[in-house]
């Protein structure tokens, strides 16, 4: 007798009671922007143990343990970052590589909709263990690395300088030890004339089979532009800082600034497969450059901040900032979202990230689109005048909430 109460328990009671366990989490009603799977339509998603198991046009709210109203919002995959400075630390005269200026990220990510960040080349071979204890182990925030190819990593100065801590195989080494974490190679802030940098960072790039990304110029007078993008790099690799213009003759840009259009070999090297990246950071964005470059349709591939505390107190701020910057000066809102989520999951060989498959990690960002009066400046002080940005409203990180600026989950705390 008790065993037929237990069984018809089991077929007629149970599953009333787990009717609220279907989903951990739904974001009901929101704009779905997904750019791999071509979604910009208002879609559902249900969210269980970590992975996304539904995209519909209608779920049941009362299967899910805890809902999100992303009514007038639009809904992203995790925004992802691939050029930051987040190797924090307290050593003096370290600069980007366990120094002063990088940010420590789940302070500065989960706020903005990033839930993976780059950090880029603020470790090098040598020091990369203390990066990945100290700050990828301490994390909430997905954090990888772009490997310096200079053993000491960013640390500014002369070590920067040093050709002798520039070993393609032993950064390659650290790199296919370290696969789940490096992404790929970082050459910046050389000064030397000759190219001797960039192609240990190749080699060490087609050792691991992964991307170099290049901060190029520093060289007075600079090395040419079209030598770097056509003949040194790989379809692949990355040139960052795309609409810069530095002071002084150091780098070459990418718009001749008589004429105003892009260089016929920016054209050529992005058929070539050379990715362009923005990399805004402190000094690396001028309107000059991007506006023209813009005009004539030569978006970027990937919107990145370059963050630390130099560009975030800038006219950087953060990656909202940057993206409604993008979309102010003519690019849809869908392809500013699929150049910080889908495109550079591929661009670093991360395509489990960057999308809202069914099956896919839960990494899920909530915007709503502010309306009023905002400026817009870069480093000179060339100032536009915008409508509208974005800003952040949620943010979930592996089908956790990690961030809720106004409470708009129910309940705010699932119990």
């Amino acid at each position: 007798m008790n065993k037929l109460i237990l069984v018809l328990y089991c077929l007629l009671l149970a599953p009333l009671g787990l009717r609220g366990q279907e989903y951990t989490l739904l974001i009901k009603g929101g704009h779905l922007i997904d750019p791999k799977n071509n979604i910009s339509r208002p879609m559902d998603i249900g969210v269980h143990e970590g992975r996304i198991k539904k995209v519909a046009e209608n779920i049941d709210p009362s299967l899910a343990r805890q809902v999100v109203d992303a009514k007038g919002m639009y809904v992203t995959p995790g925004l992802i970052d691939i050029h930051g400075h987040v190797f924090a630390g307290t050593r003096p005269d370290h600069y980007l590589s366990d120094g002063f200026v990088a940010v420590m990220p789940d302070g500065f990510t989960f706020r903005v909709g990033v839930t993976t960040i780059v950090d880029c080349g603020g470790a090098g071979w040598s020091i990369f263990n203390t990066f990945k204890e100290n700050i990828i182990y301490n994390s909430r925030t997905r954090v990888l690395s772009f490997l310096n190819i200079v053993g000491a990593g960013m640390r500014g100065g002369k070590w920067e300088q040093d050709t002798s801590d520039m070993d393609p195989n032993l950064a390659a080494a650290v790199a296919l030890k370290n696969r789940n974490d490096i992404v790929g190679f970082k050459v910046a802030h050389f000064q030397g004339r000759d190219w001797k940098v960039v192609e240990n960072a190749v080699k060490a790039g087609e050792i691991a089979k992964m991307p170099v990304i290049v901060d190029f110029g520093g060289a007075t007078p600079p090395l040419p532009l079209d030598e770097l993008l056509l003949k040194k790099l790989r379809p692949g690799d990355i040139f960052t800082h795309t609409y810069t213009l530095l002071p002084g003759d150091i780098r070459e840009t990418i718009v001749d600034e008589e004429k105003g259009r892009v260089k016929p070999f920016v054209w050529e090297a992005r058929k070539r497969g050379i990715v362009f990246d923005v990399g805004y950071g402190g000094a690396s964005f001028n309107y000059t450059q991007a506006i023209p470059a813009l005009k004539e349709g030569f978006y970027p591939t990937t919107i990145s901040t370059d963050l630390h505390t130099g560009s975030m107190n800038g006219s950087m701020k953060d990656m909202l900032a940057v993206m409604s910057k993008f979309h102010q000066m003519g690019m849809k809102l869908e392809d500013v979202i699929k150049a910080s989520t889908w495109t550079p999951a591929v661009v670093i060989q991360r395509e489990s990230l960057g999308h809202l498959s069914e099956g896919a990690i839960a990494d899920i960002a909530v915007f709503s689109m502010r309306k009023g009066s905002f400026g817009f400046y870069d480093k000179t002080g060339y100032k536009v005048l915008a409508k509208e940005k974005l800003e952040c409203e949620l943010t979930v990180k592996g089908g956790s909430i990690v961030f809720d600026l106004n409470g708009i989950a129910e309940p705010i705390y699932p119990r």
